[in-house]
């Protein structure tokens, strides 16, 4: 039986501001260890029997940091599809179930958003392995997360624990009343699926063991995974087949045609298939699990000290109790601080306290309604061939620090409103200017005058990095024109 993680990430992790952005969303940020959270995912499925290289569907703006990222860890993807717009999880599914299709013979997708903790790995492939064996024999299986507090963040799922479920495999065995049971891991037919509840209807869903957290990991071959969406959300796989027809393909993507990708309607595959299929089964999880939704997760699950803080970076405390604080750039002291979040970033600072947490979508949509760039990158940005710093600009000059990874290189292009100064502070760099090709080390220099097409490379072994001072009437991103690009762009 071949499985083939499904990686979903194409979210934006907005409540993470500052440390999460648009272009540079939680899942591609170390926030729990030191591997990133689509790291982490990848790696959870690291010898399950039958498992394929990940499939990922994600943001086109993020298409090199995924790439990247799994390469550094020995996991590169077997495919990468790029959305050029969110449509949620169905249509993105759907696309991956067609693109699976194309590398095996109805395999079993195993869909994981991109940005979950799970510390329990053991029980977390157990679970799998009672997924796999309910997918092949026809259900749509889903992980509910044994809830541990009345939460009301969550959506939630009821098993239907009284019925009895026959057999599906030879594999699997019955119970008279625990449902369907494989590797002494049981799974239960789905009464229903209910949206987030109060308080007081949480603590009743918790006190009556029948419920369980909605967990958005779901199990399910390919084609049955289609048969229910031509079932219940035909426009959807309509749309979708006709997109994924007129994709085009290089060597590391899959890129969707956006104006026919947008046209699809936005749903999720709970309300587009889980809650109306009457093939859907859950399989209880209780593996340490945690969506990380809200910085106040990443207290709840992280090495707190003696007062119940929980610190990383440059941080000095007086008398503060039960606090969050995260330093990026700069030293960050509290005095008499207790129950809040503080978050440095080099250019952004976010305080809040814990039970307000979830507002801190409110501050990214106003700094998206002003047109603000901090809800979109952060000063350092990550580009295929390395990353650039914004160090200082006023509104005719700007100050970078560049650097280049060994062997890569940037496109040739040439800028109508700019002239740039080039400083190697460290490694080597080849640089074309005009007809000129000119090989620079540390400490040297060279000037791109306005107009004149040119090129930047490190052909050494160690990064290149280098101070660029921009000078001219406008200093945007947007003012490239590339000749050449290794990159597509």
């Amino acid at each position: 039986m071949m499985i083939i993680p499904v990686i979903l990430s194409g979210g934006s992790g907005s409540r993470l501001w500052p440390l999460s952005r648009e272009l540079y969303p939680k899942q591609l940020l170390p926030l729990v260890n030191n591997t990133t959270m689509l790291q982490d995912t990848a790696l959870r499925t690291v010898g399950i029997d039958g498992i394929a290289p990940p499939l990922v569907v994600c943001n086109e703006e993020h298409r090199f940091m995924v790439a990247e990222q799994l390469r550094q860890i020995g996991l590169p993807a077997s495919s990468i599809v790029l959305e050029p717009c969110g449509r949620n999880t169905a249509p993105a599914i759907a696309i991956a179930a067609l693109e699976a299709l194309t590398q095996h013979a109805d395999p079993v997708l195993l869909v994981l958003p991109a940005d979950h903790v799970i510390n329990d790995a053991a029980a977390f492939k157990a679970a799998v392995v009672t997924g796999a064996e309910l997918a092949a024999a026809g259900k749509l299986a889903t992980f509910g997360i044994v809830p541990t507090a009345p939460e009301t963040g969550y959506g939630y799922i009821r098993a239907e624990k009284n019925s009895h479920l026959s057999a599906v495999t030879g594999h699997l065995n019955t119970t008279n009343d625990q449902g369907l049971k494989t590797n002494d891991v049981t799974a239960y037919a789905v009464a229903e699926f209910v949206e987030k509840p109060d308080h007081a209807t949480a603590e009743q869903y918790l006190q009556s063991g029948d419920y369980y957290w909605n967990s958005g990991m779901f199990m399910f071959t390919a084609q049955r995974c289609l048969e229910e969406i031509k079932n219940y959300a035909p426009e959807i796989l309509t749309v979708c087949r006709a997109a994924f027809d007129k994709a085009s393909r290089d060597s590391d993507f899959t890129r969707l045609p956006k104006d026919l990708f947008a046209s699809c309607p936005s749903d999720s595959i709970d309300y587009a298939v889980m809650e109306k299929t009457a093939d859907a089964v859950v399989i209880p999880l209780d593996a340490g699990w945690n969506d990380v939704g809200a910085w106040s997760a990443l207290w709840e699950i992280g090495a707190r000290d003696e007062s119940g803080n929980v610190v990383k970076g440059d941080v000095l405390l007086q008398e503060s109790n039960n606090c969050l604080i995260q330093a990026e750039s700069r030293l960050v002291a509290s005095v008499g601080v207790t129950d809040h979040i503080i978050i440095e970033t080099s250019d952004a600072v976010l305080v809040a306290h814990k039970d307000r947490v979830q507002e801190v979508k409110a501050i990214v949509n106003q700094l998206n309604a002003q047109g603000r760039k901090e809800s979109v990158m952060h000063r350092r940005v990550c580009r295929p061939w390395g990353a650039y710093e914004s160090v200082d600009s006023d509104e005719r000059f700007q100050v970078k620090r560049i650097t280049v990874n060994p062997g890569a290189s940037l496109s040739l292009q040439m800028h109508h409103h700019r002239a740039e100064h080039w400083i190697v502070v460290k490694g080597t760099a080849k640089v074309t200017r005009g007809d000129e090709a000119i090989m620079l080390s540390e400490n040297q220099s060279v000037y791109i005058p306005l107009g004149v097409t040119h090129r930047l490379e490190n052909p050494g072994v160690i990064p290149l990095e280098l101070i660029e001072v921009q000078s001219g009437s406008y200093l945007g991103e947007d003012d490239i024109v590339r000749f050449e690009d290794v990159y597509g762009r």
